[in-house]
């Protein structure tokens, strides 16, 4: 699971343990968490289509918008509009790297449409405030897309993790910029109703989005704890927004939402590490990285932890309830429309936690 992603099989009766064992196999804890992603597929999609159904032509009234906005909120409106160019890019080069994962590569293609969504409505708000001309804008676009982004992880576990703090920080963005059309910000008079409807609907799919790596996160964590815990530590050490080091205007950009307090290092280390941290029962960047370091130092052949090292850097309790409560939450769901018949979900314990 660290490196490669097995290809998704279903766990029949006979693989599965007749005694409690000592120690799962690592082929068992893949297919495991395969399953998992199934089911948290399939329960994201029908929760999507009946919670988000929105249009962003229609579901707005753009013609309200107002065009007085500030130069700083016209900046940030373009700054979002260019960030989301590279769907196309983020979708089809995650997926290629998740294809043999049911669950994981048919939640990209979802994942893709709605920010496709995104892309499309802060288009239509960068027309409407008057920030730029369709003919700028266009231009801007072939600007923008005549670069193209590249993973910042090669492996589908380093892939999540990464993607877990960049969906936590995007959501930051566009609530702190539903702030300030709320009224809520400190410098600005940009009050505006549909800038905040947009900003409020937005981040609702970001929520979602980071939700659902979350959990897949939390799964892999559960039963791969190290590597997991691994993963977070090499990800928060060269971590960076998508785009960056592509959009042409990415300094003004980013000074612009520093400043305003849409975005910047306080944000990043409060609202974004520190917020994720707390979810995962994580102490602190200092205690995951001697956590990492003494628990390495006597593995066993299996690769499982032989010290204790491991539970003091993170809470294993907290951990083994969410996942066992986000199982219960898939079996309910799959048992609405009879799938347990066929495939039940069945909740496997990591035996190597402690009790």
């Amino acid at each position: 699971m660290a490196s490669s992603i097995v290809p998704p099989s279903a766990i029949i009766e006979l693989d599965r343990p007749r005694t409690a064992p000592g120690l799962l196999s690592r082929s068992y804890r893949d297919r495991l968490i395969e399953r998992g992603f199934f089911g948290l597929y399939r329960w994201y999609v029908t929760r999507s289509q009946e919670k988000r159904n929105w249009n962003p032509y229609l579901g707005f009234e753009w013609d309200k918008l107002r065009t007085d906005l500030s130069a700083d909120t016209k900046q940030i409106l373009q700054g979002f509009f260019a960030v989301e160019q590279y769907v196309p890019d983020y979708t089809s080069k995650a997926l290629n790297l998740l294809r043999r994962s049911h669950g994981r590569a048919n939640f990209q293609i979802r994942w893709g449409s709605e920010e496709e969504k995104h892309s499309s409505t802060w288009e239509t708000a960068v027309i409407f405030s008057g920030a730029q001309t369709p003919e700028q804008l266009e231009n801007y676009r072939h600007q923008l897309r005549g670069k193209e982004w590249e993973l910042p992880w090669e492996d589908p576990l380093h892939l999540i993790t990464y993607t877990v703090f960049q969906e936590r920080a995007t959501q930051l963005n566009y609530i702190n910029m539903g702030k300030i059309a709320s009224g809520n910000g400190d410098k600005y008079n940009d009050i505006d109703p549909v800038l905040a409807k947009v900003s409020a609907t937005i981040a609702a799919d970001e929520a979602a989005h980071y939700n659902f790596f979350l959990e897949g996160l939390r799964l892999i964590m559960y039963y791969y704890p190290l590597e997991a815990l691994e993963s977070i530590r090499d990800v928060l050490g060269r971590f960076s927004m998508p785009a960056q080091d592509l959009m042409p205007d990415w300094e003004a950009f980013f000074e612009t939402a520093y400043r305003t307090a849409i975005y910047g290092p306080r944000q990043y280390a409060k609202d974004v590490v520190a917020f994720v941290f707390k979810t995962l029962g994580i102490d602190g960047r200092k205690a995951l990285e001697e956590g990492i370091k003494r628990t390495r130092e006597i593995p066993d052949e299996e690769g499982q932890m032989r010290t204790s090292a491991i539970w003091q850097t993170f809470d294993p309790t907290k951990i083994s309830s969410q996942v066992e409560r986000l199982h219960e939450r898939i079996q309910e769901f799959e048992k609405g429309f009879g799938w347990d018949k066929h495939d039940p979900l069945i909740f496997t314990p990591n035996p190597v936690y402690p009790k």
